[in-house]
């Protein structure tokens, strides 16, 4: 497992946690510790509403972090070559992509215009780049190919994957062939579904929100969508994230509607790691990232999380932003401690 801090204009180290579980006994002992380090040293924090660390920007950073290690030429094939590979795809991502993960874009964006106007985002990027082109966004009329499928057989594609919406294209396609005899491609599968409103997104990993969760979720965006881009590039968005060697079950795809990632049957609970795995600290910035730092040989605890995280890293980038820092971590309950919030108290976070 490992841990980090993003800021617009820059990141922390990556740090590794060590070896070790959180038993009652070190829930104990530990929990009330990273409250206490954080109001010691005056380090501010931006508290998330309940259940919502999906909302931390640097949710995005991991993912693009697994998919660049997953695509090396060569595969790690122990810890030690995870961590290498986890340090080096950390340092070689773009700060652009850091960027906007920590700060509000202003303008139009084209999932915008697609969600408004209820089509795919891909149709509006081939509209601007045909209007940029030849100065017209209309489609050119033609006979094209005949359908392969009826619209009931289209309604009977979309039902199959709403019943099994983890059921890939590929096995549609043979559900499709059994039940009406004809063989059609996953592509075609594809299109019937984006057509039926059904898209394939990774299901977001929490537990399920209640009336409460959402009231407090809506409420901490219409406090903060004031916030101008000067107000984001002061704030670290900081996470900890754990990459095992074996497949990750977070990268699996479901079929599911826009607007419904909440819904009982789109949640993923959280899932147990394998053994072989490490966990990793970051932070993004607009502008600026932190240092990947891998957390050694186990989970993070308060006590670790102070003197392993805030003190030699945030503590630094702190001084370094000024009094308009901001520090955001994901929630977790090793960062809700009395211990870590007067350690923040004390730095003035």
């Amino acid at each position: 497992m490992v841990w980090a801090g993003i800021t617009i204009n820059g990141r922390t180290r990556r740090h590794v946690v060590a070896n070790g579980t959180m038993t009652e006994q070190r829930y104990i002992d530990e929990v009330l510790l990273p409250h206490d380090c954080l109001d010691s040293e005056g380090i501010q924090s931006l508290v998330w509403p309940a259940r919502s660390p999906n909302q931390n920007p640097i949710e995005n950073v991991w993912d693009t972090l697994g998919r660049q290690v997953a695509g090396r030429n060569y595969s790690p094939t122990n810890k030690n070559t995870l961590i290498l590979a986890l340090t080096e795809e950390w340092d070689k991502l773009p700060q652009q992509l850091l960027d906007n993960a920590g700060k509000i874009e202003e303008g139009r964006k084209k999932t915008d215009v697609a969600r408004e106007f209820d089509i795919a985002h891909s149709v509006v990027s081939r509209l601007w780049k045909s209007f940029k082109t030849t100065g017209i966004c209309s489609r050119r009329h033609g006979g094209g190919r005949v359908r392969s499928t009826t619209p009931a057989e289209d309604r009977y594609i979309v039902l199959s994957a709403k019943k099994n919406r983890r059921t890939t294209t590929q096995q549609l396609a043979n559900q499709f062939l059994a039940a009406s005899g004809k063989q059609i491609s996953r592509k075609t599968v594809a299109r019937r579904l984006r057509g039926g409103g059904q898209y394939a997104r990774r299901p977001v990993v929490c537990v399920p929100l209640t009336r409460q969760h959402r009231t407090a979720r809506l409420q901490w965006c219409r406090e903060h969508h004031h916030w101008t881009e000067q107000d984001w590039a002061c704030v670290l968005f900081s996470d900890e994230s754990r990459f095992s060697l074996s497949s990750d079950c977070r990268r699996q795809l479901i079929w599911r509607e826009s607007g419904t990632a909440y819904r009982p049957e789109n949640i993923q609970e959280k899932d147990r790691y394998p053994t072989r795995s490490i966990m990793v600290w970051a932070g993004i910035m607009i502008n600026g990232r932190m240092r990947l730092h891998v957390v050694a040989n186990g989970t993070m605890t308060g006590q670790r999380y102070i003197d392993e995280v805030l003190l030699p890293h945030v503590r630094l980038f702190r001084c370094a932003v000024g009094d308009k820092f901001v520090f955001m971590d994901d929630n977790a309950t090793c960062h809700r401690t009395l211990a870590v919030q007067d350690c923040l108290d004390s730095e003035g976070i």
